[in-house]
């Protein structure tokens, strides 16, 4: 790699985890009250006695493939996710970004290990692709060309299709669900 494509490249990044920190920070912001009252909703709401923990641990592979304890609500909704924006914030992961995986993970070895180059993402190409439909080796293939070609304009793009995508899922949910019975 030439110095100039060098410099080019660490701007992009410092750009790309100036607009991560800024829009984390901002969304953390916003969505406190919603943050909040989930964990309220989820501890009033334990089953087990003294409770069940808020929230589920993971861990993952972050930048460079080092390893992270992934934070996400025990919901089964994409409220799940807003947890992760501390993830976000600190570092550990990107709004935009490959899926997050399992250090142990087929796609963290070998020619696919260039997918650990930039941090797991909240969202990616793969979330809006309709990631449950796809096949594996195709969410594998958005990810590595996410990996290879990104930049702020792709991650914008993604991030304004992202909530369509996501209420399109819960539609397609919701509408093969059999109707209850009053």
């Amino acid at each position: 790699m030439t110095a100039n494509r060098t410099h080019h490249t660490h701007r992009g990044l410092d750009l790309k985890r100036a607009f991560d920190l800024l829009g984390g920070a901002a969304l953390l912001l916003v969505l406190s009250p919603l943050l909040a009252a989930v964990a309220l909703s989820l501890a009033l709401g334990g089953q087990a006695p003294g409770g069940t923990p808020l929230l589920r641990r993971r861990t993952v592979a972050g930048r460079d493939g080092r390893p992270f304890t992934m934070l996400t609500f025990r919901t089964r909704s994409p409220l799940a996710a807003l947890p992760l924006l501390l993830h976000v914030v600190r570092g550990e992961m990107s709004l935009v970004g490959p899926c997050p995986l399992s250090p142990t993970h087929r796609e963290c070895t070998g020619e696919a290990r260039r997918r650990l180059s930039v941090r797991p993402g909240l969202t990616g190409p793969w979330q809006i692709s309709d990631r449950s439909d796809l096949p594996w080796e195709e969410r594998e293939l958005l990810d590595l060309h996410y990996v290879d070609h990104h930049w702020l304009g792709m991650d914008l793009a993604v991030l304004a299709r992202t909530l369509p995508a996501v209420r399109r899922r819960r539609l397609r949910r919701a509408s093969a669900r059999p109707a209850r019975l009053a």
